[in-house]
Formats: C-alpha cells, sequence, structure tokens
C-alpha cells in the first residue's frame, strides 16, 4: 500500500535568523517497495549547528539533511523487519523508503549508512546525541587524540554545545580540570551547576586572557575546540599539548 510522506525543503538560502519563509513543506506519495528496500517512519530528527553550513553547498530546492531515528513499518530486506528501529541521515521527512545496500559506504550526509539502534533499551534520542555523532565526535576527539591524563587541565569552547558538553563530562570523569567557555550567562551557570565544570566563562563578557590566568595559572594541558573553518566545512579540531 502506497503512503504519503511530508517533506521539508530548503525554499532559499539562509539569512539571519530561519524563516518559515525559508522552507517549504511537501507532501510526497511513495511508490512500492521494491526487493531490498525499507519503508521507515521518522520518530527523532536532528536540527543540527553543521545543516545550515552544509546547506550552503546546495540549491533552493534541496531537501532538508539531518540524522534520523526511525521506525521500520513495511520491508523487503532480509536483515530488517517490520518494527526495528534504525538510524540514518535520511533528512527532514516523515517516512522515507531506503534501498539498503545502495547505502552501504556511502558517506555524503543526504543517506550514509542505515543501521539498527544498538541500545533498544535507552532513550531512542539519545542515538542522535551522546550515542550519536556527537558522542562519537566528544569519544574519539577526547579520548584517542588529546589522551588525557588525570590531574591536566582541559580548556573547551563551544562548552555548551552538543560536543563540548560531553567532552567536559568525560574529562571529569578522567580526573582533569575542566575550563568552559560559552556565550551566554544561562550556559555558563548550567556547565557550573549542572555539568560540575570547574571553571566558566562568558566569553562576550569576559576577557578570555584573564579568565585563563584566573583559572589555568599553572597553564593548558588540552584545548578542545569547535569551530567552522570556512563557509563549505564545518570540522571540529583538538589541540593537544
Amino acid at each position: 500500500m502506497a503512503l504519503d510522506s511530508k517533506v521539508i525543503y530548503m525554499a532559499k538560502r539562509f539569512v539571519g535568523e530561519p524563516k518559515n519563509s525559508d522552507f517549504q513543506v511537501k507532501e510526497e506519495r511513495l511508490g512500492e517497495l521494491k526487493n531490498g528496500e525499507i519503508l521507515v517512519e521518522a520518530e527523532w530528527i536532528t536540527v543540527d549547528p553543521y545543516v545550515r553550513t552544509y546547506m550552503d553547498n546546495y540549491p533552493p530546492g534541496t531537501r532538508m539533511i539531518g540524522g534520523q531515528v526511525a521506525r521500520v513499518l513495511q520491508s523487503k530486506h532480509k536483515d530488517f523487519k517490520t518494527g526495528d528501529q534504525v538510524v540514518g541521515y535520511l533528512g527532514w521527512s516523515t517516512r522515507t523508503i531506503i534501498n539498503i545496500d545502495e547505502t552501504k559506504g556511502d558517506r555524503n550526509f543526504t543517506w550514509g549508512d542505515v543501521t539498527k539502534v544498538r541500545h533498544p533499551d535507552l532513550p531512542l534520542s539519545y542515538n542522535l546525541g551522546v550515542l550519536g555523532m556527537p558522542g562519537q565526535t566528544a569519544y574519539f576527539g577526547f579520548l584517542e587524540i588529546c589522551k588525557p591524563k588525570a590531574g591536566e587541565t582541559l580548556v573547551i569552547t563551544a562548552a555548551a554545545g552538543a560536543v563540548g558538553s560531553l567532552v567536559g563530562q568525560i574529562a571529569k570523569v578522567k580526573g582533569c580540570k575542566v575550563i568552559g567557555f560559552a556565550g551566554s550567562d544561562s550556559k555558563v551557570n548550567w556547565l557550573k551547576n549542572t555539568l560540575k565544570f570547574d571553571y566558566a566563562f562568558n566569553y562576550k563578557t569576559k576577557n578570555i586572557l584573564n579568565a585563563l590566568k584566573e583559572a589555568a595559572p599553572e597553564g593548558v594541558d588540552m584545548y578542545f575546540d569547535n569551530l567552522q573553518l570556512c563557509s563549505n566545512e564545518n570540522m571540529t579540531l583538538w589541540w593537544c599539548y
């Protein structure tokens, strides 16, 4: 039985804060499943910072990109059954037909590998956060690249973001002193009071050099920075001394 899907497209490039007029919602009829395909329905969809940057690479009329946790409604693939929950970069759509074999090894942000949820006992949204791309970036960037040791001092910019906040929590578990910079007083309070960062500062109101002199008089061992390098690349860099 053919079903409809609501799909959100970029109607025009974003200038300033996104507006309703920047998007277009279309209702599209999906075809019948072919062998090797599955039909999924979105349960969670990401709205990540990288989306705006990457959408600048595409013309107006392109479907919005992003990750999804979805539930299998129908399946004609031997490895997936109705009711399975999957994760993949399926974009902003309510329902999607996926040819599983065609996604293997495809690393663009439209598809990419579609995999089953590995921890169904945890909240599904975690698969787009701490168990997804932000969590993997934090885990491998900090533990594998920075190789922290107890007693070392870490500075994090964008510390209240999806990646930075996880890096800080991992660092506290590892016994590090954690200093975070964020862009508002409410974020600073959250870092200090909820995540228990040793120090947190609003970089818009606090001189950064003075903040570092106060929080790290003996110097900094690691600097974890999330930044946009240019208009068509969004990357995370790690400085580890």
